[in-house]
């Protein structure tokens, strides 16, 4: 097979992956459930990522951390924008971490997503934090970010349904702003237009 097939063969199972993983989690997911979606012999998965566990550590690798750039006052609305807001087709509409905690029954896949969670959002917000109990409180912080995305994006309450950046934005503040002991924005520095079409009530009317 030429690299550049070999290379477009691998990037469609990943893509394949990033979905079956999200909606179906890892235990209910087969590499031949894969493989099938894109047509090709199960076997190229070890050839390519040398186990099923290889292919869900590479698709959770692409979990985004580029939101840990930018005002660290912003930091809180970066990611709850980006767990509410931003676009996660690729991973049947929900943000990579949402949609993986339908893993978290397999142990493996739980301490890779645990290792996701920690190391990179919940080690920010701890840094941010000011005062005792740090920790805890960054960990509290990130359980009321995630739990905002499954009530919006699995659950679809209606208030949160309908809610958009700008009308979280106070609560972001005040509840960022006091688990953190220091003033938080609740506002990232996406412009006002990014903000209109990522609000569901933003479409036209007619």
């Amino acid at each position: 097979m030429p690299k550049r097939d070999r290379e477009a063969t691998r990037a469609r199972l990943l893509e394949a992956a990033r979905l079956r993983f999200a909606r179906e989690g890892y235990d209910a997911t087969s590499v031949r459930d894969i493989a099938g979606d894109v047509g090709v012999d199960a076997t190229l998965i070890f050839r390519y990522f040398g186990s099923k566990k290889g292919l869900f550590d590479e698709v959770t690798a692409d979990i985004p951390r580029d939101l840990l750039d930018g005002p660290p006052e912003e930091l809180v609305a970066r990611m709850l924008e980006s767990v509410v807001f931003a676009d996660w087709t690729t991973y049947g509409g929900e943000h990579p971490l949402v949609a993986m905690l339908r893993s978290s029954a397999h142990e493996e896949a739980r301490q890779r997503i645990r290792k996701e969670v920690c190391d990179t959002y919940v080690r920010a917000l701890e840094d941010l934090a000011r005062g005792e109990d740090a920790q805890l409180r960054a960990e509290l912080l990130s359980a009321w970010l995630v739990g905002i995305g499954i009530l919006r994006s699995v659950v679809a309450t209606p208030a949160l349904a309908q809610a958009g950046a700008g009308d979280l934005a106070p609560h972001v503040q005040s509840v960022a702003s006091a688990l953190l002991g220091r003033p938080m924005s609740g506002n990232s520095g996406m412009s006002g237009q990014d903000l209109a079409e990522d609000d569901p009530r933003s479409g036209s009317e007619g």
